[in-house]
C-alpha cells in the first residue's frame, strides 16, 4: 500500500507523506499541497480517490482512530452498506434530535426531520 501511494503521488505529480500505526496497517497519507492552487487540488483528489479505492479494495477502510471527518465522508459508502448508512442517520437522530451537535456535518437532518 505505502508503494501504491507513492506510485500515486508521482503518477498525479502531488507529494505525499505516509505514516501510522504499522502494527495495524492503519496508514496516514497526507497531501502536502497549496489549497490555493486549483489545478493541484483537482490532482489531489484524484490521487485521494484512488488511494481510497485500492485501500478497500485491499480489505482496509478509509478511515482509522480519527473518524471519517468531512474530507472522507463522501468515501463512507464505500465501505459502510446502505443499511449502515441508515443506521448511522437513524443514530444521529436519536442522539441528536434537534440537529446541534456538529450541524450540518455528516448527516444533515432534512427540513421534515
Amino acid at each position: 500500500m505505502v508503494a501504491f501511494i507513492q506510485e500515486t503521488a508521482r503518477k498525479h505529480q502531488v507529494k505525499v507523506g505516509t505514516f501510522g500505526h504499522m502494527g495495524d496497517g492503519n496508514l496516514h497519507p497526507t497531501f502536502l499541497t497549496d489549497e490555493r492552487d486549483a489545478e493541484e487540488i483537482a490532482r489531489v483528489e484524484k490521487a485521494f480517490t484512488e488511494i481510497f479505492e485500492k485501500a478497500v479494495a485491499l480489505g482496509g477502510t478509509i478511515t482509522g482512530e480519527h473518524g471519517v471527518g468531512l474530507a472522507k465522508r463522501r468515501f463512507l459508502p464505500m465501505v459502510v452498506s446502505p443499511v449502515g448508512m441508515e443506521i448511522h442517520r437513524r443514530l444521529k437522530r436519536a442522539f441528536d434530535p434537534k440537529g446541534i451537535l456538529n450541524p450540518g456535518k455528516m448527516f444533515p437532518l432534512s427540513a421534515h426531520e
